[in-house]
């Protein structure tokens, strides 16, 4: 539920700043209000999802090299240091980042300049403070996280180094935080894909040259040119001139960290979680199998990360703006579902469909053993779709408590179910657990958003849910009864229908002028569309 930073590249700016806008100012977005904001959506998503091909294609260089130059082996160990390095990027943050995501939006929709201002300042300077006292108690508990998480404490000093890449996360968090409560989309999206580019470039020669010992470095390497992209464009970002008083800085400080606490929480429980799951596919399947892990979670979330994504980006910002007008927030919840359904939907189903093809070209042949996790996580990915516009709610509506609970009941029953299924099915358990876990999720934050809003799903969204889930439980069904190429016949007809009836819909809620020209030319290609 907490807000993702976007990968995505060139796409249209949604908040810039205004023509006539005085030097030093910032332009105020005002939350979306009225019908119409169908175009919107689809126009951000598209936009972010079309874009993020540019990102994915980055991403399957750099992953194609490490996959063929450490092996499954190696590969899992990339996956142990990454989990641990966001582990502590997490406690170390504080929650900061999405705290002042929320307020900066806040702000915005309501035109205060200065506030944005003063919550920028601070933001900045907690964030050095603390990436820097992250990074030191990550450097003086190396050892014990080495023998904790390898069995050894041998890999203690490439721990340590990780603390580098842990304070370049949070200094590049704090310049995305004001990029992203603005809505400057497009922005995010060039951090994201030249921030990408440049990590891959640097970070495949030392794994070419150092192999496992290269791994560490390789992930600083990364973080660097994150952290040197986004100071590139948040610089760019006219501040209004604000003198900060020691008292403000106090008061500010405590404001984004009383909130930040509960984001906090909420990030060290998902990443631990994560790390727990693979720690658990480690002890109980060996190195290999915590490798085809990682490789199923990458995938299964590829695509819907995209539709994730542009909520974090623009959704949410949005909704904070709208969450005191309970319909209006109801209405925008049930709008951005019908969207994220309808684009994630044929998605998911294609993964499901063409999982050996994936994982092949993805990573290679090695790593077969990965489809049938890869098929458990898909279905989890696709219940993820349906909840995270809801839980966006409790966010918007600033209820750190509720919010907090939600998180570790998430993460207990995820691990719980990990630790079971892991033992009696194996590596393919772990896909099983993420699977049920999202069953349970789903419940919860749709009993919670109720109470907060009374929301309730629309009819149309019912209808599409049903359909969408009842078709990729039908393709799952079929690679699980039928014999290989029977089911992927299945799958692709499956496909097909879905996507021909996601194109109609999606038709039918939006105009043709709110579409990309890039869009419109591929519809009228694929004679779902006509030459005007």
């Amino acid at each position: 539920m907490q807000p993702a930073l976007p990968i995505a590249a060139d796409i249209a700016t949604v908040a810039e700043t205004q023509p006539g806008t005085p030097p030093g100012a910032i332009a105020m977005l005002p939350a979306s209000r009225g019908r119409g904001t169908y175009g919107e959506i689809l126009r951000s998503t598209i936009l972010i999802g079309g874009s993020s091909i540019l990102n994915v294609a980055i991403g399957i260089v750099r992953t194609k090299a490490m996959a063929v130059l450490l092996g499954p082996a190696g590969f899992g160990l990339m996956g142990m240091y990454s989990s641990l390095a966001d582990l502590a990027r997490s406690v170390a943050e504080m929650g900061i980042n999405s705290s002042g995501v929320r307020q900066i939006a806040e702000s915005a929709g309501s035109g205060n300049a200065d506030r944005i201002a003063r919550t920028v300042i601070v933001l900045r300077r907690l964030a050095v403070v603390l990436g820097a006292l992250g990074a030191l108690l990550l450097v003086l508990f190396a050892r014990p996280l080495s023998a904790m998480t390898f069995g050894t404490d041998a890999r203690a000093d490439a721990v340590a180094l990780l603390s580098v890449a842990v304070f370049l996360r949070l200094i590049s968090d704090s310049q995305c935080a004001l990029i992203q409560g603005l809505r400057r989309i497009s922005d995010l999206a060039r951090i994201a894909v030249f921030g990408s580019l440049f990590g891959t470039l640097a970070s495949i020669p030392l794994v070419y040259y150092l192999r496992e010992d290269g791994v560490v470095p390789a992930l600083v390497a990364v973080a660097a040119a994150t952290a040197a992209t986004s100071w590139w464009y948040s610089r760019k970002v006219p501040i209004a001139a604000c003198a900060v008083s020691a008292g403000e800085v106090k008061h500010e400080a405590m404001s984004l960290l009383q909130l930040g606490l509960a984001f906090m929480g909420s990030g060290l429980l998902m990443m631990g979680a994560a790390y727990a799951v693979r720690l658990i596919v480690l002890r109980e399947a060996g190195l290999g199998s915590a490798g085809f892990y990682q490789a199923a979670w990458t995938l299964g979330g590829l695509y819907v990360s995209f539709v994730l994504q542009a909520m974090g980006a623009d959704f949410y910002p949005r909704l904070v703006g709208a969450i005191e007008d309970a319909g209006e927030a109801n209405r925008l919840v049930n709008e951005q579902a019908q969207v994220s359904l309808l684009l994630a939907g044929p998605g998911v189903i294609a993964t499901l469909t063409f999982a050996p093809l994936i994982v092949t070209l993805f990573y290679s042949h090695e790593f077969a053993a990965a489809v049938d996790v890869l098929r458990w996580v898909c279905l989890g990915m696709a219940l993820r779709v349906v909840s995270w516009p809801m839980g966006y709610i409790i966010v918007a509506k600033n209820q750190k408590t509720l919010f907090f609970g939600a998180e570790l009941a998430w993460a207990v029953v995820n691990v719980g179910l990990s630790w079971c299924f892991v033992q009696t099915f194996a590596l393919e358990g772990a896909g099983m657990a993420f699977f049920g876990s999202y069953v349970f999720h789903g419940v919860m934050v749709y009993l919670l958003s109720r109470h907060l809003t009374r929301f309730s799903w629309s009819a149309s969204n019912l209808k599409l849910g049903a359909a969408f889930l009842l078709s990729i439980g039908l393709v799952f069904c079929a690679f699980s009864w039928l014999p290989p190429l029977w089911a992927a016949v299945v799958g692709s007809v499956v496909l097909v229908m879905s996507s021909a009836h996601s194109i109609r819909a999606l038709l039918g809620i939006v105009s043709r002028e709110q579409l990309p020209p890039a869009v419109q030319k591929l519809l009228i290609l694929l004679r779902f569309l006509h030459l005007a």
